[in-house]
């Protein structure tokens, strides 16, 4: 989406999060479908990046599809997501070192723990800011803009600027909560203060989680000068429906070339 601003045109850029399509492969054990695919896919439509969110136990994005994803990305960009503070484990190499392998164009600090379903809330300054500075210089000198999450309403804006760090990425789960209930107005303006704040500290700013078609309009409309939007779960479950009517016919229009094909009927019989 184009927004003007003060005068000046803003992209907000689209990123695609493909780790939905990981849960779903990694729950039958087998290889199908892909997330490589579902980027490749994704990229062809258009959209200016992918994001991928790796955890220690690989419960969906796995270190190789970092990599082979990192492979295809073009001229788009690889956000790679994850817990900066989590140590290597089995074949999970550590966010760093994902990031110098992918060589991903942004990375998205998010303090989520194992038994976290998902990110749903940002850094705490006592504890976790003194060990982010050091961290936010080695991602830096990968090459990858920094980007942290954080809660709306967040009010260290400037603290994590003195951080170094490039950009914010408020989580948008509570205005969309909000919004699917018809009462968001609070939980935007707390979206739009945090969005202030940074822009205030020379930060850029992103946002994500349950952002869908229904309510990103609104978030845009209220923060003009989004840099980008991280969108999966909701996206991947707008595609199940908007898809399965044409892959339906696809499986049809197959039954009906075999059962036309010469020699279909004696085999039936034979069988």
């Amino acid at each position: 989406m184009v927004n003007c601003f003060g005068g000046r045109f803003v992209v907000t850029l689209l990123s695609v999060n493909v780790n939905k399509v990981a849960v779903l492969r990694n729950s039958r054990g087998a290889e199908e479908p892909r997330p490589l695919t579902a980027a490749a896919c994704a990229l062809a439509a258009g959209c200016h990046g992918i994001t991928v969110h790796p955890r220690p136990d690989q419960r969906h994005i796995r270190a190789t599809d970092v990599l082979q994803i990192a492979g295809i990305v073009g001229q788009a960009e690889l956000n790679l997501e994850g817990n900066p503070f989590a140590a290597a484990r089995d074949e999970y190499p550590g966010l760093l070192q994902l990031v110098r392998q992918s060589r991903a164009a942004q990375v998205t600090l998010v303090p989520d723990a194992d038994a976290q379903i998902t990110s749903d809330h940002g850094f705490d300054r006592d504890t976790d800011f003194p060990r982010l500075q050091a961290m936010i210089r080695e991602y830096k000198a990968c090459g990858a803009r920094t980007s942290v999450f954080v809660d709306p309403g967040c009010t260290v804006i400037a603290e994590l600027a003195g951080c170094g760090v490039d950009r914010i990425e408020i989580y948008t789960g509570p205005f969309a909560l909000a919004y699917a209930s018809g009462a968001f107005e609070r939980e935007l303006d707390a979206c739009v203060v945090t969005a202030d704040r940074a822009r205030e500290c020379g930060l850029g700013v992103n946002a994500g989680h349950d952002l869908s078609q229904a309510n990103l309009a609104t978030l845009l409309q209220a923060i003009p000068t989004l840099a980008e939007v991280s969108i999966g779960h909701a996206l991947f479950a707008e595609a199940l429906y908007a898809g399965l009517g044409v892959t339906v016919r696809n499986y049809l229009d197959i039954i009906r070339r075999c059962a036309s094909a010469p020699g279909a009927g004696g085999a039936r019989q034979s069988a």
